[in-house]
């Protein structure tokens, strides 16, 4: 076996250098970029293939066809026939299944799988899963994005495209792989999979989570949720309001107040889910009867607010909100509700116009209506408020968790579905 190098000013002019002069022979090592494109020079990358010299020609060996395509096709043809080759193997150790008559057949197919020859099939299949994957990262060294002076390597590839796609901002992705890129040692970088896990952690790092936590005896725990009009306050204080009296081991006294007289129909609903749950319920409507409804709720541990949903422009509700609170003698956690679907940019400018009432946490809904979750990330990875609970579907009063960053992260990489699959399971 020798090692040939080619060099040219994309790696597939190299690679399609090294195809012309071995074919199918030579086998694809590593490629890399020996010399940045600058205003005066081109960029040259030079691909390293493995020829077997028992097998190779005397003479340049052409596979006699010419291929009409560009370069990018010429190696989206090698990637094809890779494939192509992978599937005829694959076949090899598929028993038939056919009926009557077939029987022998199928009995030498499963001999031929048990045989010798497995090994050899399973080390073709790798080469050529192997082959395949470098072109590709070759691919993405060509095209590969850069930002100033960060430049994604190919083995980051994989990582990379699932946190674009998970809708991080491009600022925060930036800054993340930068670290990745600093203080993943190298060792660790051999391995697509070790990459993600390691990128895994250090998100789980930078997420800020307010751990849920037992009321400890004679304190009590006010709660008031603010947030856009349609995020799911009133649901998620029902969700909560049975989560803290119900479900959890030690069980809390629950009360609720509502401030939301504006929409008669959350009203009945909250006093309903109320009346189910044989909780007590103050409804307000005036600043300065707040206090007493506070009051009269003195025997419970928990008090959960309910407020109406206010549109981030309408500072005439935004302000009465803020007066409800100052007329308050207690200590009152302010969490902001938001809706997971919403766009990054709508999300910071919810938190702009109402981060003046002092927000504590931060709570998630309507998780079961979005694929895309890197919207959460960039705003606590902005505000650097932690998060407390996530609402992931409608069903009250299961459908809540106590926010974790490992629940962020891997709806993020991995899709809610399969997180909402572990939830369902361990519910039961």
């Amino acid at each position: 076996m020798k090692y040939i190098t080619f060099s040219a000013e994309t790696p597939a002019e190299a690679l399609k250098k090294a195809q012309i002069e071995y074919g199918d022979n030579a086998l694809l090592v590593s490629t890399k970029q020996i010399r940045k494109k600058t205003i005066n020079t081109t960029a040259l990358y030079e691909v390293t293939v493995a020829v077997d010299e028992q097998k190779t020609p005397s003479r340049p060996r052409h596979t006699g066809r010419k291929i009409p395509y560009g370069d990018d096709e010429d190696v989206m043809v090698s990637i094809t026939e890779a494939a192509r080759q992978i599937s005829q193997i694959a076949n090899v150790t598929t028993p038939s299944t056919g009926g009557f008559g077939e029987k022998n057949s199928t009995q030498k197919s499963q001999t031929d799988v048990n045989g010798p020859e497995l090994g050899d099939i399973k080390s073709e299949i790798s080469k050529l899963a192997d082959k395949i994957k470098l072109i590709q990262e070759m691919f993405w060294e060509e095209k590969s994005p850069s930002r100033g002076n960060l430049v994604i390597p190919s083995e980051f590839s994989e990582i990379y495209k699932l946190a674009k796609l998970s809708g991080m901002g491009s600022d925060h992705l930036d800054n993340i792989m930068n670290l990745t890129l600093t203080h993943m040692p190298s060792r660790m970088r051999n391995s697509s999979e070790t990459i993600k896990r390691y990128f895994q952690v250090l998100l789980r790092k930078l997420v800020p989570i307010r751990v849920e936590s037992e009321i400890a005896k004679g304190a009590k725990k006010l709660i008031m949720f603010v947030g856009p009009t349609g995020v799911g306050k009133t649901t998620t204080i029902a969700k909560l309001a049975a989560r803290y009296s119900y479900i959890q081991e030690k069980r809390s006294k629950v009360g609720i107040i509502t401030l939301d007289t504006y929409r008669i129909g959350a009203v009945e609903q909250l006093f309903q889910y109320a009346k189910m749950m044989r909780l007590p319920i103050e409804d307000v409507v005036d600043p300065n009867d707040f206090n007493h409804a506070l009051n009269s709720l003195g025997h419970c541990d928990v008090v959960l607010i309910d407020t109406v949903g206010s549109s981030q422009y309408d500072k005439e509700k935004l302000q009465k909100l803020h007066r409800f609170l100052q007329q308050s003698d207690y200590q009152i956690d302010v969490n902001l509700v938001l809706s997971a679907g919403s766009k990054l940019e709508d999300l910071k400018e919810i938190y702009k116009s109402f981060s003046f009432l002092n927000i504590d946490t931060l709570v998630f809904t309507k998780f079961d209506e979005t694929k895309v979750f890197g919207t959460i990330f960039s705003l606590i990875y902005d505000t650097e408020k932690p998060a407390s609970y996530f609402s992931i579907g409608q069903e009250v009063p299961d459908d809540i968790v106590p926010a974790s960053s490992d629940f962020l992260v891997e709806c993020m990489l991995d899709g809610f579905e399969k997180k909402r699959k572990e939830h369902a399971k361990s519910s039961k």
